[in-house]
C-alpha cells in the first residue's frame, strides 16, 4: 500500500486496510487510535454508542505497537488496530456495565479469552459500547445509558441488543466490534446500521469471559466494515478453548484465504415462507438486487418452503426465557426496580415455565435441527432472507416502556427473522444489500449449515466485491 495521504480519514479504512497499513508503514497504530478519538469526541454525542474509553491507555499501547513494529517484530494479523466492543466482554480491572445499573460500577478480576485472543494478534481494545440493558432487546433501547441512535437517522432503531457496536462501527469510532448474538442481537445492529456481523455457529467461539443470557443461545461474534474484516477476526477468535467446555472442538479453518469470489455451484435457497411473511417491498427490492450480485458471481437461486418453523419459535423462546430467568433469578428478587419494565416482563414468565417443558425444548433441539438440515440443506447450500422484513422502526414505536400496547408487536417483529437460528445453532451474516424507501439500510441474511461459516462469509464476500452498500457511511453531525 502507497503511504496515505495526510488528509485521508484513517478512521474509514476497514480492519483488514487498516491492519495492512501498519503493516507496511502507510500510517501507525497511534495514528489509527486518535482517528477513532477524535471521531468519538466530534460525533458520538450525536449517537450515543460509546459507554467508555481509556484514551490515554489506549495511546501509549498504539506507541508501543509502533515501537515493536520498528523493531522488527513479527506482527500479528491485527497489529495495531484499534478497537471497541459491546460492554459485556470481561477485562480485568475494566468497567463491565452489561449495559445496566446492576453492573454500573462492575470491574471483573479476569479476562474474556475473545479478548485476549484479539490482543495476542495486536488489536488494541480502548472502550466499551452502549448496549440493550444486560443484552435483551432486539431495538437497542437503554434507560440507564440512554438509547443508542442510529447514524444514518436518530429517530430509529440501531437494532440490538449490540447496539453500540453496529452504530460505532457504521460510525467509523472502531475498526470492529465484538457483539453477542442471542436472538439476533449480532445480526440485526448490523442490518439496522449497514454493516457486516457474523453470528458463527453455536460453540464455535468462546464464550469464557462473556456475560451470559441464555446458555444454549449466546454466541459471539464481529460486526465490522466488511465479511473479509469478519474473516479475518473469526480465525484469530475460534477454536477450542478450555476454560469454555462448551466450545467446540472442530479444527479451524483459514476463512480469510477462501475467499476467491468464486461462486459456481453454490445453491442459494429463498424461503417465500414464514422470512418473507409481512416484508416490505423495499426491503424485498434490496433483497433482489443482493441475490442478483451473488447470482452474477455464480450462484444459482432456488425459491422453497421453510419447514418446522412454528416448532423451531416455540422451543427456542422457552429454553431462552427459562435461561435468563434462571441466570437473574438472584437480581430479581433483590434488585427488581434497577431493571427496565420490559426487561423485567419478559424474564420473570421464564421462572413460571415448567421445569418439563424446557427439558423438552432442550431434548427437541437435536432432531429439529437434524429435520431442518434434511429438508433444508439437502436442496441449498445457503438459506437468504431479510435479516429485518420490514422496514426499520423508530425508537418511539417500539419504546413498549412508554405504555403503547402497539409497541409491543413492532417489538418482537424486529428479530423475527433472526431467532430461529439461535435455537438451532446455525451460522449466519448479515450483509448490507441496499437501502429502503426512506434511505435507511437493508441487510441480507445468510445462513448456513453448522460450521459453515467460511461458506456464509465467502457468499457475502463475493458479493461485496460487486457492490459498494457495505462501504456506504452515514453523514454525521456534530
Amino acid at each position: 500500500m502507497d503511504a496515505l495521504p495526510v488528509e485521508t480519514n484513517l478512521a474509514a479504512l476497514s480492519l483488514t486496510e487498516a491492519a495492512e497499513a501498519v503493516a507496511d508503514g502507510s500510517t501507525t497504530a497511534e495514528a489509527l487510535m486518535q482517528s477513532c478519538l477524535q471521531r468519538i469526541t466530534k460525533y458520538d454525542g450525536a449517537v450515543n454508542a460509546v459507554i467508555w474509553t481509556e484514551a490515554e491507555q489506549a495511546l501509549d499501547t498504539a506507541r508501543a505497537a509502533d515501537k515493536a513494529r520498528a523493531t522488527g517484530t513479527a506482527l500479528g494479523s491485527l497489529h495495531g488496530v484499534p478497537m471497541a466492543h459491546k460492554d459485556m466482554y470481561y477485562q480485568s480491572g475494566r468497567l463491565s456495565t452489561c449495559g445496566s445499573a446492576i453492573r454500573r460500577n462492575f470491574r471483573p478480576d479476569y479476562t474474556a479469552t475473545v479478548i485476549e485472543r484479539l490482543e495476542t494478534a495486536g488489536a488494541i481494545t480502548f472502550g466499551g459500547l452502549n448496549m440493550a440493558e444486560f443484552a435483551q432487546n432486539p431495538t437497542g433501547h437503554n434507560r440507564h445509558f440512554g438509547d443508542c441512535l442510529n447514524p444514518w437517522d436518530p429517530a430509529y432503531i440501531t437494532g440490538g441488543s449490540s447496539s453500540g457496536s453496529g452504530a460505532a462501527v457504521a460510525a467509523r469510532f472502531t475498526f470492529m466490534a465484538l457483539g453477542s448474538d442471542t436472538g439476533g442481537s449480532i445480526r440485526l445492529p448490523a442490518s439496522a446500521c449497514g454493516v457486516t456481523g457474523l453470528k458463527p455457529t453455536q460453540t464455535r467461539v468462546s464464550r469464557h469471559g462473556v456475560m451470559p443470557l441464555s446458555f444454549s443461545c449466546d454466541n459471539v461474534g464481529p460486526l465490522a466494515r466488511s465479511a473479509q474484516d469478519c474473516a479475518r477476526v473469526m480465525y484469530v477468535m475460534a477454536g477450542h478453548d478450555p476454560k469454555d467446555s462448551t466450545s467446540a472442538r472442530e479444527p479451524v479453518p483459514d476463512y480469510e484465504a477462501a475467499l476467491n469470489g468464486d461462486l459456481r455451484g453454490l445453491r442459494i435457497g429463498v424461503a417465500e415462507t414464514f422470512f418473507l411473511d409481512g416484508a416490505d417491498t423495499s426491503v424485498l427490492a434490496a433483497m433482489e438486487e443482493g441475490l442478483k450480485a451473488l447470482h452474477a458471481r455464480g450462484a444459482s437461486v432456488v425459491r422453497m418452503k421453510l419447514p418446522l418453523t412454528d416448532d423451531i419459535a416455540a422451543y427456542g423462546a422457552i429454553v431462552s426465557r427459562c435461561e435468563a430467568a434462571a441466570i437473574h433469578s438472584e437480581w430479581l428478587r433483590k434488585h427488581a426496580p434497577d431493571y427496565a419494565i420490559h426487561l423485567s416482563a419478559r424474564m420473570y414468565p421464564g421462572l413460571a415455565i415448567p421445569a418439563h417443558y424446557y427439558v423438552e425444548a432442550l431434548s427437541r433441539r437435536g432432531p429439529l435441527l437434524r429435520g431442518f438440515c434434511r429438508e433444508v440443506f439437502a436442496q441449498v447450500d445457503l438459506l437468504a432472507a431479510p435479516t429485518i422484513p420490514t422496514l426499520l422502526p423508530t425508537r418511539a414505536e417500539t419504546d413498549i416502556d412508554a405504555g403503547d400496547p402497539a409497541a409491543i408487536p413492532a417489538f418482537m417483529a424486529v428479530s423475527r427473522n433472526t431467532r430461529l437460528i439461535n435455537y438451532l445453532g446455525l451460522p449466519a451474516v448479515s450483509t448490507p444489500c441496499g437501502f429502503d424507501v426512506r434511505g435507511l439500510p437493508v441487510g441480507l441474511q445468510l445462513i448456513g449449515r453448522p460450521f459453515a461459516e467460511g461458506r456464509v462469509l465467502q457468499a457475502a464476500d463475493a458479493m461485496q466485491r460487486d457492490t459498494v452498500w457495505h462501504k456506504a457511511a452515514p453523514k454525521l453531525t456534530a
